[in-house]
């Protein structure tokens, strides 16, 4: 796996994941502003009103039209669509911050979600019903997707079909803007 260096080659399809909490949204569009390509938040097209979840075909066609443009950074670890979002990115950049990090980032984010009753996709808010005492709630899937998806990736990146991806894993802030910083 590629160490947090400054990009070899040029950066046109970026796919950014990591665990609920890690950035991955705002490294996105922050990658996205820099880069001057569109930003496709998978959370968007995912969630529809009254946090349903898009049918699967339904989710797979709109990553489809979203990604047809030849420049993009993607964010989202969602399963059903990961062989459309690799496949098509040329880079992933793994957010792999501590436990800990997330915790403290997803309980900061939700909870200033809810004082400002801001609204997400599809004019869903977040409640700390559904975010913390739901038993599908933001702070329990954090809990079991974080060690998840640390076996997962490393297993992933080695498949064949995953190895045309430059991997960047930067596992603090500190790596991860140090390497922002390279991006141009």
């Amino acid at each position: 796996m590629h160490n947090p260096q400054p990009s070899p080659a040029p950066l046109h399809r970026i796919v950014v994941v990591g665990v609920t909490g890690s950035g991955k949204t705002t490294l996105a569009q922050e990658l996205a502003h820099r880069l001057g390509v569109s930003h496709v938040e998978l959370d968007a097209l995912h969630w529809e009103p009254g946090w349903v979840q898009a049918k699967p075909e339904r989710f797979r066609q709109r990553v489809s039209k979203a990604l047809a443009s030849e420049s993009w950074v993607a964010d989202g670890n969602y399963r059903e669509v990961r062989g459309i979002v690799w496949a098509q990115a040329d880079t992933l950049v793994w957010l792999d911050y501590a436990l800990w990090r997330a915790l403290v980032r997803v309980v900061w984010r939700t909870a200033r979600r809810i004082l400002r009753r801001e609204v997400l996709w599809n004019d869903n808010r977040e409640t700390w019903r559904n975010a913390v005492f739901s038993r599908d709630g933001l702070v329990l899937y954090l809990f079991k997707s974080h060690g998840r998806l640390r076996r997962t990736y490393p297993l992933l990146l080695l498949q064949p079909c995953h190895r045309h991806l430059q991997v960047v894993r930067l596992r603090n802030p500190r790596e991860t803007a140090r390497w922002l910083a390279s991006v141009s």
